[in-house]
């Protein structure tokens, strides 16, 4: 439910309000909406609190809330949010672009398509250390050795770092080498592992499940905001249907769904719908198209030898094409794509 307290409410009764929910073991939310403050008062106990509420000097008027996912809906946060990743911020009017590899693989090669990838205007680096894979015999990732030569790489170019972590026993340690923490399609309802990461201080890139709806995406973005994490980066990455033209159906109608439901910044995953290489570019310029506030592609120095996903993985001068193509569709759309960088 959202407590609303009126223009005129003073902040000693407005400490009053907040302390008597804290009291009663409610977990609450602030939100400044005009001259307006608004209390997102969610929990067991919310409903015990009503009547107690209603009735304090201040309050004006007190809301049912229908949505399942109180405080990632704009329902309560009418405005977007911005999420920043070291000096990158998500959401805003820069349509931010993250490359790289699927898999880390060595420090040649990471070290050659993260530059690759700045030059071309990259905003941040990609890179898998923890792979889950469908085989138990596919390569898994370096572990840890891949997330020191991430933090290399990020030292060499300046790009933030976003890598994947599969386990909550991961965490702390994924977190301590990246600058924003991915949770993978295949564990957007891992509860565990969301609620880890909504206890950290990393911001989190929350990929669509393979056969997930747009409310159960924003429910698993509930769960970690609701465990203390407000830094979350919701990705559509492309739906399995009955079509097997391309690897996933990817469904840009979500891009503007997710941008009325929520106030989360939305970004999209050409290579994991696409599962082509020649396919990457084109659901990328929808992506932008349709109002998403960023890409995350797959790029390698020399995909056709990658250990994973090389066959939609972008080579570097095909991801600087392409790179010129996302900043004439975002100028169309009133946005921007940083430029390449000068050598």
């Amino acid at each position: 439910m959202i407590v609303v307290l009126g223009s005129e409410c003073s902040l000693r009764d407005k400490a009053r309000v907040v302390r008597h929910i804290e009291r009663n073991g409610g977990r609450l939310l602030l939100s400044e909406i005009g001259d307006e403050t608004h209390i997102g008062l969610i929990g067991p106990e919310a409903q015990a609190l009503v009547d107690d509420l209603a009735s304090m000097p201040g309050v004006t008027e007190i809301r049912e809330v229908a949505l399942p996912y109180p405080q990632v809906s704009r329902e309560h946060h009418p405005e977007s949010s911005e999420v920043r990743v070291g000096d990158v911020r998500i959401g805003g009017e820069e349509v931010v672009v993250m490359a790289g590899p699927c898999s880390v693989e060595g420090a040649s090669q990471l070290s050659l398509t993260g530059g690759g990838v700045a030059s071309a205007g990259a905003r941040m680096l990609r890179g898998g250390a923890f792979k889950p894979r469908s085989s138990p015999y596919s390569f898994q990732g370096l572990g840890e050795e891949g997330l020191v030569l991430l933090a290399s790489v990020r030292a060499e170019t300046g790009l933030p770092v976003v890598t994947e972590v599969v386990a909550p026993e991961d965490v702390e340690l994924v977190g301590s080498y990246a600058d924003m923490l991915q949770i993978g399609a295949r564990n957007m309802q891992n509860f565990r592992l969301l609620s880890e990461v909504g206890a950290q201080a990393r911001p989190v890139l929350l990929k669509r499940g393979i056969s997930s709806t747009v409310e159960e995406l924003l429910l698993a973005a509930e769960y970690v905001v609701s465990a203390g994490n407000p830094n979350v980066v919701l990705c559509e990455r492309g739906i399995r249907t009955f079509e097997t033209s391309t690897r996933n159906t990817f469904d840009v109608s979500a891009v503007p769904v997710l941008k009325q439901r929520s106030h989360l910044p939305v970004i999209v995953d050409p290579s994991h719908a696409a599962g082509e290489r020649s396919l990457v570019p084109h659901l990328a310029r929808s992506g932008v198209a349709a109002g998403a506030d960023g890409v995350i592609v797959e790029v390698h120095n020399d995909p056709d030898s990658a250990l994973s996903d090389g066959k939609q993985s972008l080579t570097l001068d095909g991801f600087a094409s392409m790179m010129d193509e996302l900043r004439a569709i975002a100028a169309a759309v009133g946005r921007h794509v940083a430029p390449a960088r000068r050598e």
